[in-house]
């Protein structure tokens, strides 16, 4: 290793720019393509850190050290990874990373925040910044530096199975919630050069604007498909957030597996080239998503060399391979002696990476900073990420008549009834990327249910009953005096949740009628995006909440429904009356909702 504190890359007190052409200057090949490949912590281990000079590491969906991993077990196995790298001649620290897009989502223990689309009803873009700040310190406390967030899509189509990931069909809406950029790296200061990157310091980390572009604007609302528009509409309704995003110094934008016009986004020299570097001016690096790459050709995985060339020369500077990197690196080193792909394109990509590494102050900070492992899931991260639930409730009905209204509920009520798959699941009310890429039922990390949380609300002389499915003499035997039935979807993500019909699954309808007909009945719908609502079904129930998919603290719906907080959220989407009306959304194609965009009761 070099030690000399001649090497100007070593000097912290020097220049970002000097520093990258300096260490730029020192690099071989194999160093330059080691840096352009981010590799799965499943096959990464410090060895292969140090002899193929890897530049990065993440953790799948899910990929974690052991079942229940806490923060601190994280730190401890990205530390060793660390150690591989700083054993190399020049000593490039890594940079670790994770999918913390509601919190820092795939370690047991961590806060959970509400998915983007109720953030999105919150409209509160002060309250997002505040959720990027909690989050980039949990994930700082676990050793990673990196988190792949926000997600800017812009939603046209709720079939999308990634709709709750977008926090709105509006771009203004979106536009306004990419202030988690500034709550993830920080601040930048007045006059800070718009697309340079920027870190405030050790309590945060590394964004990743995502996914470049339009992957909100799929045909049918198809993961993965093809946005079919002109490129002025492109840049109005899906590219407008990712300026924002710029402006706030993100380090980094991933670009997205859906194609534009038919092009594939990982291989659109335009997009990725000509707009985003040479036009918008972007300074950071661009990454490719999760083995984008294999899926360019079918059978998966097949035209592996020419999936390399077409990716690195459209403008990808990092790929997250992630497991074949002994492949890739060997492919890649071929293109470039073959003069296929330029040492400039290579020069260019790890300049960007280094240049990052550089701002993010990794050189001088390797290691994982043990003092924030007391902040994982505090009282404090969970009292923000309750008032983020409170404040994206959606009341859409109150009342069978303007003149009786269900909510709030009395808390002093003799006899409750709760039921529905919903109401006592932490699981399910997480959503997806949580614990597991997909997401699973049950008490799945540390947490409060909607069951836990009316529990706790109620005066004690209230009596709660919980029954998951209730039968005919429970409803028709007791003299309750409302019920509160929680239904809604089950976890998923990208396109195992694409969905033709957008019915409640597991018979919610169904419970809610049958609850219905013997109970007054208020209705909480956990979804990650408007679902079918039959009329049948809203005429019978007394009142109707959408908490969306919230998260950890399921006392955020109670502060609501029980009157200690007024209702304040918003539709941040259009609610359509059936699939057939599809895609409808705000200022186009909004005729005939069953509730429009910007709908929300208060109380």
């Amino acid at each position: 290793m070099l030690s000399s504190m001649d090497c100007v890359y070593k000097d912290p007190t020097a220049p970002v720019e000097a520093r990258v052409k300096d260490l730029l200057s020192r690099m071989t090949l194999p160093e330059k393509i080691g840096q352009m490949t981010q590799i799965e912590r499943s096959v990464a281990s410090a060895a292969a850190i140090r002899d193929r000079f890897i530049g990065s590491v993440l953790s799948g969906g899910g990929s974690k050290p052991f079942e229940n991993a806490k923060s601190a077990d994280w730190a401890e196995m990205i530390d060793g990874f660390q150690k591989g790298a700083l054993e190399t001649r020049l000593g490039i620290p890594i940079f670790y990373g994770v999918d913390a897009v509601h919190g820092n989502n795939n370690v047991y223990g961590a806060t959970i925040f509400p998915h983007n689309i109720g953030l999105g009803a919150t409209r509160d873009a002060d309250l997002v910044r505040k959720i990027g700040e909690v989050t980039a310190i949990e994930v700082r406390a676990s050793g990673a530096h990196y988190a792949f967030a926000p997600c800017v899509a812009v939603t046209r189509d709720p079939r999308w199975g990634r709709s709750y990931e977008s926090y709105s069909e509006d771009t203004e809406i979106v536009r306004k919630m990419t202030s988690l950029v500034t709550g993830l790296q920080g601040q930048p200061p007045e006059g800070h050069p718009k697309g340079y990157p920027f870190l405030a310091g050790r309590k945060n980390v590394l964004a990743s604007a995502k996914h470049f572009v339009g992957d909100g604007g799929t045909d049918k609302g198809i993961n993965e498909g093809n946005t079919i528009t002109l490129y002025e509409d492109l840049e109005r309704i899906h590219l407008a957030p990712y300026l924002d995003c710029l402006s706030q110094g993100v380090c980094s934008v991933m670009a997205s597996y859906s194609s534009w016009n038919g092009k594939r986004l990982h291989t659109d020299h335009y997009l990725l080239t000509e707009v985003l570097k040479n036009k918008l001016g972007f300074k950071g690096f661009i990454i490719s998503d999760w083995e984008a790459l294999d899926r360019l050709y079918v059978p998966h995985g097949s035209n592996y060399r020419q999936s390399i060339l077409s990716t690195i020369n459209a403008g990808i500077d990092i790929v997250m391979v992630p497991f074949r990197y002994e492949l890739f690196l060997d492919e890649f080193l071929s293109l470039v002696e073959s003069g296929e792909i330029l040492m400039s394109r290579i020069d260019d990509a790890v300049e960007r990476i280094l240049r990052v590494k550089f701002v993010a102050g990794l050189f001088e900070y390797h290691l994982a900073d043990s003092s924030l492992l007391e902040l994982v899931g505090c009282k404090a991260h969970r009292e923000l990420a309750r008032e983020a639930v409170r404040k994206s409730l959606v009341l859409l009905k109150n009342g069978k008549d303007g003149k009786k209204p269900l909510l709030p509920l009395d808390k002093k009520a003799k006899r409750i009834l709760v039921a529905g798959t919903h109401a006592d699941n932490l699981g399910f009310q997480c959503g997806g990327w949580t614990i597991t890429w997909e997401g699973t039922t049950g008490r799945i990390t540390e947490g409060t249910t909607i069951l836990d949380a009316i529990k706790e609300a109620v005066e004690d002389e209230a009596e709660v009953i919980y029954e998951l499915n209730p039968t005919p003499e429970t409803l028709s035997g007791q003299d309750f005096s409302f019920a509160i039935v929680a239904v809604g979807e089950g976890p998923y993500v990208e396109s195992g949740g694409d969905d033709p019909e957008l019915k409640i699954p597991f018979n919610g309808s169904e419970l809610v009628n049958l609850v219905a007909d013997k109970v007054p009945t208020l209705m909480i719908l956990v979804t990650g995006r408007p679902l079918v609502l039959e009329p049948q079904l809203l005429e019978k129930i007394d009142a109707l909440v959408v908490a969306w998919l919230p998260g950890s603290e399921g006392r955020g719906v109670t502060d609501v429904v029980f009157g200690d907080y007024a209702f304040e959220g918003r539709l941040p989407v259009t609610w359509f009356t059936s699939v057939d009306k599809l895609p409808i959304h705000t200022g186009e194609n909004s005729s005939d909702p069953l509730f429009p965009f910007g709908y929300g009761l208060s109380c």
